[in-house]
């Protein structure tokens, strides 16, 4: 039972219901103390033991269910005068007495081959179906597991006999091969069911962390969505795992001289454990994003991620630009993310794109806001109409900053043709990159929480 236990954590992990390997543990141990009899009473106690929220409850039930439907097999009833599990008057049929499936397929012993079907799809790897494309080539692997050559063997056999016991023998063999069949695909359905549920999902993630910004056509609102899921969960990911780092850091190593002089009220023995501290800075982030038409999508993206950074970030301060430069962090209260773009547009949308005129606006109204604490990241693509890029300004910027950091939706090939003065402004960076995919945006952010470490 504990292989079935570990295969229905699969299907939960599956399922998107998180499961730890000490929750892993407390499951066998609550699976122990109520037993396998209660079928109620045993789910009560791994959902217990297990869903950790109502949505995971709600899928728990779901997966539980599935898992553990054990539909009796639909196959031919024995024939008249023939006793269930007996598999009749097969003698001088070739090779029914040394096929275990076929005296269970002849006899109707349908708990014997849901058993011997369970221990086939174990050794074919059923549970490690992925896509609905595998469903047929498993199928066929579980049922060659189960021994289905060897019917066919027979009952090809049984025809050549020419005979009428063996005529009945083959016809009896086939319609039982076919119920066999059914049951077999049946069994893989169920378990891409369990098994695939998100796998279809995460390969659409996958496909998404890698789809153009500023694609030709704009984003389906469905993938729109889908991808504002994403960057948040790729934020929370960064933000714990950040975490986890400050964590450790604080911890810090044995301070011996403070130890040992707190020790002295307790005649030396070291009660009380002093530890060096280190600090740990937060981030602090100024965002500039370019919202021209070109490259929105990609400043709406990186404003989600970062706000949902917040547990991270110490200080975040998002400007926006086409024309003019306006700081968007009220916009965004009090419309979100998702609405903020479109609000920011109705501001400062539909002006002509001027970089020199935006780095004026910022340094007039908030450069005290840049400090050596402080990582200034620009969203654009450098393309500025022909117009003065003021490149005494993004000089200004860099010496007060602790770095500078350039996030271009446009391939570097790109760059510096036609309007582009993206060569220009890149001098004044620590890093210019080309990020038009969540899976750069994701990469780039990290770096930048990386280079806050303990001092």
């Amino acid at each position: 039972m504990q292989h079935t236990l570990e295969q229905f954590l699969k299907a939960l992990r599956a399922a998107d219901v998180r499961v730890s390997p000490a929750e892993a543990i407390d499951a066998a141990r609550a699976a122990a103390a109520v037993g396998y009899a209660d079928r109620a009473l045993f789910k009560d106690a791994l959902c217990a033991t297990l869903a950790k929220s109502r949505d995971e409850v709600d899928r728990f039930d779901e997966t539980f269910e599935t898992f553990f439907a054990r539909n009796s097999f639909s196959l031919p009833p024995p024939e008249a005068g023939e006793a269930e599990g007996d598999p009749g008057d097969s003698e001088g049929a070739p090779g029914v007495d040394q096929s275990p499936l076929a005296q269970m397929l002849l006899g109707g012993d349908t708990p014997g081959l849901a058993q011997a079907m369970e221990e086939a799809a174990g050794r074919a790897g059923v549970s490690e179906i992925r896509l609905s494309t595998q469903r047929s080539r498993l199928t066929r692997r579980l049922l060659d597991e189960m021994g289905l050559s060897e019917i066919e063997q027979i009952i090809a056999n049984a025809k050549r006999l020419q005979t009428f016991d063996g005529n009945r023998l083959a016809l009896r063999l086939d319609v039982a091969r076919k119920a066999l069949m059914a049951e077999a695909q049946a069994y893989v359905e169920r378990a891409h069911e369990l098994y695939a549920a998100g796998s279809g999902a995460r390969l659409r993630e996958e496909m998404l962390a890698k789809k153009a910004l500023n694609a030709d056509g704009g984003i389906d609102p469905i993938d729109l969505a889908m991808m504002q899921a994403l960057v948040k969960r790729m934020a929370k990911r960064l933000a714990d795992r950040y975490s986890r780092r400050r964590h450790t850091a604080n911890t810090g190593h044995l301070d011996v001289r403070k130890t040992l002089r707190k020790s002295m009220a307790h005649d030396g023995i070291p009660f009380d454990i002093e530890w060096k501290l280190k600090k740990v800075d937060k981030p602090s982030i100024v965002v500039i994003c370019d919202v021209s038409k070109s490259v929105a999508a990609a400043a709406q993206f990186l404003l989600t991620f970062l706000y949902a950074l917040n547990e991270v970030v110490d200080r975040l301060d998002a400007f926006a630009f086409s024309g003019r430069l306006i700081p968007v962090n009220a916009i965004l209260d009090a419309n979100g993310v998702e609405g903020a773009i479109l609000k920011v547009l109705s501001t400062i949308g539909f002006q002509q794109t001027d970089y020199g005129k935006a780095l004026e606006d910022f340094v007039e109204n908030h450069i005290d806001r840049v400090d050596r604490h402080t990582t200034v990241i620009f969203l654009g693509d450098g393309r500025s109409n022909f117009a003065d890029p003021r490149l005494d300004l993004m000089h200004l910027i860099q010496q007060r900053a602790r770095a500078v950091i350039w996030l271009n939706p446009e391939p570097e090939s790109y760059w510096g043709q036609g309007d582009s003065v993206m060569y220009r402004y890149q001098r004044f960076t620590h890093v210019a990159k080309t990020c038009n995919t969540l899976g750069q945006l994701e990469r780039i952010i990290e770096d930048v929480l990386r280079t806050y470490v303990p001092h």
